[in-house]
């Protein structure tokens, strides 16, 4: 449906040069009317070649609240939980492993977040599958036993491949499509862990922390919001990178002290 609106009359809808991008990305086109969720029609423009268009007022706005938390919680040494199994998005799961964040690429594991310590033991067990068959541990097995060792390392790679960084529950989860990766987003609310999402105008806001409303279907959209998500992510690092870590208070090494018996 996207060819049938016309880029040009779009970006007469937003002409400031702030929004430019967003319209060269087509960060604007919506879901037809019938599939948009009641609860986000504030974030609709109006229909055209009945689709809803996304008010990239709005989108620019969230944008901005979501940079701006991504930006405090990696200024505090957090790490986020990237999520991004559709092909389409799958450039943000390309940051993930340049970062070395933890990443859900192919499946989400039901239980990942809430069920965190039956999880952990799995990806350790997974880990050490691997180093295992790397250091030759498997030579002295039959080759019937070894084909059954890969075919279930190759199986875990599917669930735990992009988890192996991930040594405690994030401080924050990104995703593109809350639709998709509904799991994820429901066991985060569970945990109390925020959510930065990007999503379109067929998804529930009440679900989300942070949700940025967009076009999540497209390649340069996800690339747009991957981008200002990207660059918060590296600002928030480096000022981490030069805040002087801060000395144990006098009382706080006292107790400490008294803790492991000084």
């Amino acid at each position: 449906m996207e060819e049938d609106l016309n880029l040009n009359k779009s970006a007469d809808l937003f002409p400031e040069e702030s929004l430019k991008e967003l319209v060269e990305a087509g960060v604007f086109y919506g879901r037809k009317k019938s599939k948009v969720n009641p609860k986000m029609k504030t974030y609709v423009l109006m229909n055209r070649g009945g689709i809803e268009i996304i008010n990239l007022y709005k989108t620019l706005e969230s944008m901005e609240k979501a940079i701006a938390f991504v930006r405090e919680k990696m200024k505090g040494g957090g790490f986020p939980l990237v999520v991004a199994t559709q092909p389409a998005a799958h450039q943000l799961i390309d940051m993930a492993k340049e970062s070395g964040f933890p990443y859900v690429a192919k499946r989400w594991l039901g239980g990942t977040l809430t069920n965190f310590r039956i999880i952990t033991q799995r990806i350790n067990y997974f880990k050490k599958l691997k180093a295992d068959m790397a250091a030759g541990v498997f030579e002295k097995y039959t080759k019937k036993e070894r084909v059954k060792i890969e075919s279930e390392i190759e199986r875990m790679t599917d669930f735990f491949g992009g988890l192996e960084t991930l040594n405690r529950l994030p401080d924050f989860v990104i995703a593109v499509d809350s639709n998709l990766h509904s799991t994820a987003v429901r066991e985060a609310k569970r945990m109390k862990i925020p959510t930065v999402v990007f999503a379109n105008i067929d998804s529930n806001p009440d679900e989300l922390d942070y949700l940025v409303p967009g076009n999540n279907k497209s390649r340069k959209s996800i690339g747009w919001f991957l981008g200002e998500i990207k660059k918060a992510i590296e600002e928030g690092k480096k000022a981490f990178e030069m805040t002087p870590k801060m000395e144990v208070s006098g009382e706080k090494a006292a107790v400490i002290s008294k803790e492991i018996g000084l």
